[in-house]
């Protein structure tokens, strides 16, 4: 059962990442493009899209990496202990910026956002299956 649950978190979080990666490396693209100006979400010049085109590649390759280890999780284990240590990081930043008040406006956004990726960084580490132990062939 527990096994299952993991597969499915790092296939759904894979696909998410994978998603929202690509969406990111377009929107430099987009910004680009002949009278483009992006999106409205993201209110930022050439510098600030030049970033977020890093950034999506980046999530392309954690969430394929992702998706890799709901093939085999009993080899992923420590894709998903980095998963829930990233996800960590990105809680405890939010917190911080919800305490900062120049990010006043996002209400009480980064504290929810915080409080899911806590979650899942402890669906990582709760559900991780069982090592496999060298020389041993799992199916």
């Amino acid at each position: 059962m527990a096994r299952r649950a993991y597969v499915i978190l790092c296939a759904t979080f894979g696909a998410v990442l994978c998603a929202g990666g690509l969406v990111l490396f377009a929107q430099f693209f987009r910004f680009h493009a002949p009278g483009g100006l992006g999106l409205p979400e993201l209110p930022m010049g050439p510098n600030g899209h030049y970033f977020v085109a890093f950034t999506g590649s980046a999530l392309v390759a954690w969430g394929g990496a992702l998706l890799g280890a709901a093939r085999h999780p009993e080899y992923s284990r420590t894709l998903g202990t980095a998963t829930a240590v990233a996800l960590v990081m990105s809680a405890f930043y939010r917190m911080v910026a919800w305490v900062v008040g120049d990010y006043a406006l996002l209400g009480d956004l980064p504290r929810g956002e915080a409080a899911c990726f806590l979650l899942l960084a402890l669906a990582f580490v709760w559900l991780r299956p069982v090592r496999v132990r060298t020389g041993e062939v799992r199916a």
